[in-house]
C-alpha cells in the first residue's frame, strides 16, 4: 500500500472515531479503548480483503518513541502545577521508583510462578516483562478525573505517577534487556549505578534545554513563534538525551516541559499562554488517537488463541502487584517527612486506575526476535493492556462517583 492510501486509511478510521466518540462519551466508555478497537476492525478488513497496509509492528514503536511519546510526556509536563507537585513531589517519587521497583519485582516472581516453564521462559523474560507493565498510563482515566470532578490531589498522585514511572519502567527494561541480550549475569551493584546515571543524567539534559528555551522564549516574544519554541524544545530534549547522552529521554522531556510550562504560566502574557494551552492540548489530543489506533492495528487474534493462560497470569500478576505496592507502602509513606497521608479511597482508585497502554506495547515490540520468548512478553502484554482499557477504565467511574476526599 501507498503512504499516500496508508495516510488515508488512518484519516478515515480517526474521522470514523471521532464521530462515535459521542457514544463514547455518552456511556463513559474511555476514547482510548473504542480507538483501539476501531484500529483492530478495520485492520481486520483490511487484511481480510487482502490489502497490505504496510505497517509493521517496528513501525510502531518507532513512531510511539519519536513522534507519540515526547509530545505526550511533555503535554502532560506543561500541565502540571508545580506548586502542587511540590508540595506532593515525595509521595511521587516514592511512588515512581521505589514503589515501581518493588511492583517490578512481586509481578516477576507471579509471572515466573505462574507460568512455570523455566527453559522457555526463564527469568530474565518474568523480569523484562514485568519492567515493561510497570509503566502506567493514566490518559484513560484522566478525562473521566475532569468530568466528575476529581480531587487535585488524587489527579495529581495518579498523573504525576505516571510521568515518573514511565521513565523508572523504561530505564528498568533498558537495563534488563542489556543483559538479556548480552548474557550476562545481573550484577545488582551496576545496575544501581547505570540506573541512576541513566535517570538524573536525563533530568539534568532536561533541565539544560527547558532553561535555554525558557531564555528564547522571553527573547523572542510571539504567540506562533513560542509554539514553535515549545515544539522545538521538546522534540530536542527527547533526541539528544537518548541519542548523544544515553540517558533518558523521557525523563529529559518531562523536566523540560515542567520548567517551560511554569515559565509560561509566571512570565507569558494572556494569549501566549492561551495559545500554548490550546497547541499542546491538540497535540497531545492527535498524538493519543493516533496512538492507539497503530496499537489496535498490532493486535492479532493468534494471540489469544496460543497465549491465553500466560494473559491471565500477566493480568493476575499486575493486579496482585499494583495492590501490593498501593495499600502495602502506603500507610508508611506518611511516616515519612514532608508527604501528606493518601487516603484509603485514593489508594483504591490508585491501584484500579494503574492502566497500562501504549508505552508497555512501544517497548514490548522492541524487542529483538532473536529471544526465543519475545511473542510471549508481547501476547502478555496485549493481554493486560487490553484488559485495563476494555475492562478496568470503564468500571473507573463507579469508582470515581464516590468522590473521594
Amino acid at each position: 500500500m501507498a503512504i499516500r492510501d496508508t495516510v488515508l486509511m488512518f484519516l478515515a478510521l480517526l474521522l470514523l472515531a471521532v464521530l462515535i466518540q459521542p457514544l463514547a462519551r455518552q456511556l463513559r466508555f474511555p476514547f482510548s479503548a473504542l480507538l483501539v478497537a476501531v484500529g483492530f476492525i478495520g485492520s481486520e478488513v483490511i487484511t481480510r480483503l487482502g490489502i497490505d497496509t504496510g505497517l509493521r509492528w517496528h513501525h510502531f514503536h518507532d513512531l510511539v518513541f519519536f513522534v507519540f511519546l515526547p509530545a505526550l510526556i511533555f503535554e502532560a509536563a506543561y500541565r502540571l502545577d508545580l506548586r502542587l507537585l511540590q508540595a506532593n513531589l515525595g509521595a511521587v517519587l516514592m511512588l515512581a521508583i521505589p514503589v515501581t521497583v518493588l511492583t517490578t519485582g512481586i509481578s516477576a516472581v507471579l509471572i515466573y510462578v505462574g507460568i512455570d516453564h523455566p527453559a522457555g521462559f526463564p527469568w530474565i523474560a518474568a523480569l523484562l516483562t514485568a519492567a515493561l507493565l510497570a509503566a502506567t498510563d493514566p490518559v484513560a482515566v484522566i478525562d473521566l478525573f475532569r468530568d466528575v470532578g476529581a480531587p487535585k490531589r488524587l489527579n495529581l498522585l495518579v498523573d504525576g505517577e505516571s510521568l515518573f514511572n514511565d521513565a523508572t519502567a523504561i530505564v528498568l527494561f533498558t537495563l534488563l534487556l542489556g543483559i538479556a541480550t548480552s548474557g550476562n549475569a545481573i550484577d545488582p551493584g551496576n545496575a544501581v549505578v547505570e540506573f541512576i546515571r541513566i535517570f538524573f543524567g536525563g533530568a539534568l539534559m532536561g533541565a539544560a534545554v527547558g532553561l535555554i528555551a525558557i531564555s528564547l522564549l522571553r527573547l523572542i516574544r510571539g504567540v506562533p513563534i513560542h509554539g514553535v519554541i515549545s515544539l522545538i524544545a521538546a522534540y530536542t530534549a527527547f533526541v539528544v538525551a537518548e541519542g548523544l547522552f544515553h540517558v533518558s529521554g523521557v525523563i529529559a522531556v518531562l523536566a523540560t516541559g515542567m520548567l517551560v510550562g511554569h515559565a509560561s504560566r509566571l512570565h507569558a502574557v494572556e494569549r501566549e499562554r492561551y495559545f500554548l494551552n490550546e497547541l499542546w492540548e491538540f497535540i497531545a489530543y492527535m498524538a493519543n488517537a493516533m496512538m492507539f489506533l497503530l496499537m489496535g492495528f498490532t493486535i492479532t487474534l493468534a494471540m489469544f488463541t496460543t497465549h491465553w493462560l500466560a494473559m491471565l497470569v500477566g493480568i493476575a500478576a499486575v493486579l496482585i502487584a499494583r495492590a501490593a505496592g498501593i495499600f502495602g507502602t502506603a500507610p508508611f509513606l506518611s511516616l515519612l517527612p514532608g508527604i501528606a497521608p493518601i487516603p484509603s479511597q485514593y489508594q483504591v482508585v490508585m491501584v484500579w486506575g494503574g492502566l497500562r497502554g501504549a508505552v508497555a506495547v512501544a517497548l514490548a515490540l522492541s524487542l529483538p526476535v532473536e529471544l526465543e520468548y519475545w511473542y510471549a512478553i508481547q501476547s502478555i502484554t496485549y493481554g493486560v493492556v487490553l484488559f485495563t482499557l476494555f475492562v478496568q477504565a470503564p468500571s473507573m467511574p463507579m469508582l470515581l462517583s464516590r468522590k473521594p476526599g
